[in-house]
């Protein structure tokens, strides 16, 4: 399982900063998982919160910046993708990973990054936070979104 290794985390107080969630609609059970994940771990950090909806993970990374441009100090981006038969999930996959990443790079602010590729559902669900996962990767992406945004407040 991917989550052997991650840091441990302290207690984030975020009060002060305005942190987007950013969701793909589609595998709803796990994006259903993942927001409330995050929405719980920025909760917990006293963040204010928005959040938005588009149709899938490829629609993230235009959404993110407008979001970033428009005030956020962070966004949470979340999304499913699950491999298929054809080349298209090396295709979305890439373009959302490499568009966040520019996101991030371009605005100078953080992408909490929360885009789950999956070679099936099973996966998804054993990172989703629902019970019985094995993982919280929306909460993770929460956390490593407001974590960086103190991090670059304290610059």
């Amino acid at each position: 399982m991917s989550g052997a290794g991650s840091p441990t985390t302290t207690p984030l107080d975020g009060t002060g900063l305005k942190v987007t969630i950013v969701a793909g609609r589609w595998h709803q059970q796990i994006t259903e998982g993942l927001l409330a994940g995050a929405r719980a771990a920025l909760a917990e950090a006293k963040v204010d919160v928005t959040e938005l909806h588009v149709p899938g993970s490829f629609e993230l990374p235009v959404v993110c910046r407008a979001a970033l441009e428009a005030g956020a100090d962070a966004v949470v981006a979340l999304g499913v993708i699950i491999r298929g038969g054809t080349p298209h999930f090396e295709y979305v996959s890439d373009a959302a990973t490499s568009g966040l990443t520019q996101v991030s790079v371009l605005t100078g602010k953080p992408v909490g990054f929360g885009v789950l590729t999956l070679d099936d559902e099973a996966q998804g669900l054993d990172r989703a936070g629902l019970p019985g996962s094995k993982e919280d990767k929306g909460r993770e992406a929460a956390e490593a979104a407001v974590a960086t945004a103190l991090v670059l407040r304290a610059l």
